[in-house]
């Protein structure tokens, strides 16, 4: 069991969990994730790490609530415990002075981003941050990264907050940027990763996604987690997560990601779901 020292909602669906797990934060490292279980009958969830504490002993992750096994998780308080909280997992991210860098998030990602902002800075590149939502109510964390940013530039679809439209609109961006960027990091949800690959293909600009497939032992034994890359098969769990958004077959890894959406759909419908979205925020700048 892993006791929880923290679990609130950041912005309105998007949770912040803190658990102590002493061995996983003294070898976790940017990029990796760990497979979280909120009950012993429950599925087996991988999550990006947004934050760790060796000295303290704790990790931290950011994740949307949309279905039944993450519904369970944004119920826990501090002190509650999970039953399971496995890893790091995966390797992790091949860290450089590469130069100029662009990481661009959007809902979990935003949080799963800063470990790697915090050691890309650490190598001396300069960080240009891109962060996208629906609306400014839902961009988060905005404090932690402008000491480690040249810039922030804030997409929401609204416009309620910096420019109007969402993801489409990067190769404007770097248009606009006095040095265009030497690699893009991009984390969050399938949509925001496939897109933010499609249209920066014709920029000659390396991609580096961080991919989140359904999985469940996270070692490679499974094959669920399976992906095409380059033509090619592989399991993010142990060949990734983060691969060459250019090269990921898309419209694959979408459809597999939905396979289980018509089961997490019919649980909310139960009556005996769990209320969706007790609680208030605790906005976490």
């Amino acid at each position: 069991m892993n006791k929880v020292i923290e679990r609130s909602m950041i912005v309105p669906n998007m949770h912040l969990l803190e658990i102590e797990s002493p061995q996983i934060a003294s070898k976790v490292k940017p990029g990796q994730f760990v497979i979280v279980r909120g009950t012993d009958e429950g599925e087996r969830v991988p999550l990006s790490i947004a934050d760790y504490d060796a000295e303290k002993g704790t990790i931290s992750i950011v994740f949307m609530e949309v279905g039944a096994s993450t519904s369970v998780l944004a119920r826990l308080k501090a002190g509650d415990e999970v039953a399971t909280c496995v890893g790091p997992l995966g390797n992790a991210t091949s860290i450089e002075n590469f130069g100029n860098v662009m990481l661009v998030g959007g809902c979990y990602g935003i949080g799963s981003l800063y470990p790697l902002a915090k050691e890309l800075k650490a190598k001396g590149n300069k960080i240009t941050m891109v962060l996208e939502a629906r609306s400014s109510y839902l961009i988060y964390w905005l404090k932690r990264y402008i000491p480690l940013s040249e810039k922030i530039i804030t997409i929401t679809r609204d416009g309620s907050m910096g420019q109007k439209g969402h993801v489409s609109r990067l190769p404007d961006v770097i248009h606009n940027m006095p040095e265009r960027p030497d690699r893009i990091f991009v984390n969050g949800c399938t949509y925001l990763m496939a897109h933010t690959s499609e249209v920066t293909k014709d920029l000659g600009i390396p991609v580096v996604v961080n991919l989140n497939p359904i999985m469940i032992d996270g070692t490679g034994m499974c094959g669920v987690c399976r992906v095409t890359v380059g033509g090619q098969m592989k399991f993010a769990c142990v060949d990734g997560p983060e691969f060459m958004g250019h090269d990921i077959d898309w419209k694959e890894f979408l459809a597999r990601r939905k396979a289980y959406m018509t089961e997490e759909t019919i649980f909310f419908r139960r009556s005996d779901a769990p209320a969706h979205n007790e609680g208030k925020c605790a906005w976490h700048e």
